[in-house]
């Protein structure tokens, strides 16, 4: 039994930087014996294990083809394991604390997706960088990567790295642990400095050679050189120092969320969109006609749900079908009949509102109104335009969409979303419209629309926000067909309510000043403080920041976080 563990003994020392055990004392071991004791080695050290064969192959112990047999054998079987242990045990582990507090389910499935696409290529290159298989293949095994599919890449890069290495410690001998050890120390960041060059070369440089790939570049240059296109964790980065003063001013990091009484957190985040609407319908016909769809039935009773509602509340296709719980025009739809409406209720499980179609122009509408007084105010409104490019019965819509001075800016989210139709070449003058959500992460247009506020539109707004009760604080999203109507305080939908989070949007027209945005922004958060100050005066109860984290968590990690990403990409 001491004979059968000396080359382990002698791996494991060599490992730990201890002398080896002179690989002589295995030259009179029976083969099979001596090929059991290789395979074992693999466990404690696949390289150092590989090495000792190719020294016992230089000493005439081991033929050359057995010892890489055995090595291929041993490390095949234990990265196996690895592999099932992550399978059986990964998942099952992260029902229980710490895990199931720092890893959520949608996670995972985003991992698994992810790796699904790319796991094969990881699994093979992973053979070649030390350091990096054990938690590839337990990875491997956690994301529920195929075993077949796993087996057949790790093997192909084991037949190539295994007879390399036990071939060239049987011609170098001792004098290759030098070597891999600087191998060891080398490999990974020669690995990542090789994928960075060829990530420039594919991302930057080549792109330059083509029309389209130059017009993508100056795409990504724009959204990083233009404020406008910032992802809001880094345009909202300067103001954490003055909402934390206005916290302490008033006594409660928190004191926001007691702005809207009426609302989940002021409306924070996560809040129904149905309800909301529903406080506002005594409305009438101020308010979109709309009906909620529960994502926890089957698809054939939310269709008849549908019909029934379309049917009794009296509007039809087009509709619009938008999550109940929300932001930024994440999954919203315009469904232009039953089809297209069956296949978004069976993609999107969760509860959905659908809405009458309310054409014309749309206009946010930032209302706020400081309780004990008897009328509010209008701090903002943005006219929000949809962007279009006009075919010239030449281009197709991809190259329409790239060479448009605006729509560039836009061109993954525009190229993405109508892929389908990027070769169809309108005709000349035929206007197509690119977006048609009123959300500038989606590609809409806004503009600083103060001058379009009137006695008689402001009198409108407030009377609609008076009749809905703890509400003091939000932007209406309106529609209207008619903006001189509008102005006189008729004929508009309301198509939307948001909370304490809402912006006042006018601050990202082109051409705006980053410094005048921080200004306006700076005024409305003063103002959501003073209100909800007077509100918690008056009883109001706060939501405590633990709890504004968790929702935040919640919503990120829910079924439409990829969603939403889209509308804070990656800035390159």
């Amino acid at each position: 039994m001491k004979v059968s563990f000396l080359l382990i003994a002698s791996v494991a020392a060599a490992d730990s930087g201890i002398p080896p055990t002179p690989l002589e004392s295995f030259a009179n071991l029976p083969y099979p014996i001596l090929v059991l004791i290789v395979i074992l080695a693999t466990f404690v050290s696949e390289d150092l294990t590989c090495i000792s064969a190719g020294l016992l192959v230089a000493n005439g112990s081991l033929s050359f083809m057995p010892a890489v047999f055995a090595c291929f054998l041993g490390i095949f079987i234990g990265d196996g394991l690895l592999f099932l242990a992550g399978r059986l045990l990964g998942r099952p582990a992260l029902q229980y604390p710490p895990l199931r507090w720092l890893v959520h389910p949608a996670d995972i499935q985003r991992s698994t997706d992810w790796f699904r696409r790319h796991g094969s290529a990881i699994v093979f290159m992973s053979r070649f960088l030390p350091g990096t298989r054990f938690a590839t293949y337990v990875a491997a095994g956690l994301l529920d990567m195929h075993f077949l599919t796993f087996a057949t890449f790790f093997a192909l890069a084991g037949v190539i790295w295994t007879p390399i290495l036990v071939g060239a410690s049987a011609l170098l001998g001792h004098g290759i642990l030098p070597y891999l050890e600087l191998y060891r120390s080398l490999a990974l960041p020669i690995f990542i400095g090789i994928a960075v060059c060829l990530l420039i070369l594919f991302r930057l440089v080549f792109p330059l050679f083509t029309h389209r790939g130059r017009r993508l570049l100056l795409s990504r240059w724009r959204r990083i050189t233009r404020w406008e296109f910032w992802s809001p964790w880094i345009f909202y980065a300067p103001m954490i120092p003055y909402l934390l003063y206005l916290g302490f001013k008033h006594r409660s990091l928190t004191a926001f969320t007691a702005a809207n009484p009426a609302l989940p957190a002021g409306g924070f985040i996560g809040e129904s969109k149905s309800r909301i609407l529903r406080a506002l319908s005594p409305r009438g016909d101020r308010v979109a006609a709309h009906a909620i769809i529960p994502g926890n039935l089957p698809l054939p009773q939310r269709m008849t749900l549908l019909r029934q509602a379309m049917k009794e509340i009296g509007f039809s296709f087009p509709i619009v079908l938008k999550p109940d719980v929300g932001q930024r025009g994440t999954g919203v739809a315009f469904p232009e009949n039953e089809s297209d409406a069956s296949k978004i209720l069976e993609r999107d499980s969760g509860d959905l509102i659908a809405q009458a179609f309310a054409p014309g122009e749309e206009f946010g509408v930032f209302y706020y109104r400081y309780p004990g007084e008897k009328h509010g105010h209008i701090l903002s409104i943005t006219e929000k335009k949809f962007p279009h490019v006009v075919g010239d019965g030449e281009k197709n819509l991809e190259r329409l969409i790239l060479d448009d001075d605006r729509a560039v800016c836009m061109a993954k989210f525009h190229l993405r979303a109508l892929g389908n139709r990027l070769f169809d070449i309108p005709t000349e003058n035929e206007r197509v419209q690119l977006v048609q959500v009123g959300t500038h992460c989606r590609g809409a247009v806004f503009l600083n629309g103060e001058e379009i506020e009137t006695p008689e539109l402001l009198l409108a707004i407030d009377e609609i926000s008076r009749s809905y009760d703890g509400f003091y604080f939000g932007r209406y999203d309106i529609r209207t067909p008619s903006v001189e109507e509008f102005q006189a305080g008729r004929n508009f939908k309301i198509v939307e309510l948001n909370g304490v989070t809402s912006e006042a949007t006018h601050i990202y027209a082109p051409g705006s000043s980053l410094r005048n945005a921080y200004r306006d922004l700076r005024n409305q958060w003063r103002i959501a403080y003073e209100i909800g100050a007077r509100n918690i005066e008056d009883g109001a109860a706060t939501t405590p920041l633990r709890n504004l984290l968790a929702m935040t968590l919640q919503f990120r990690r829910g079924s439409r976080h990829q969603q939403l990403a889209d509308c804070t990409d990656n800035l390159l």
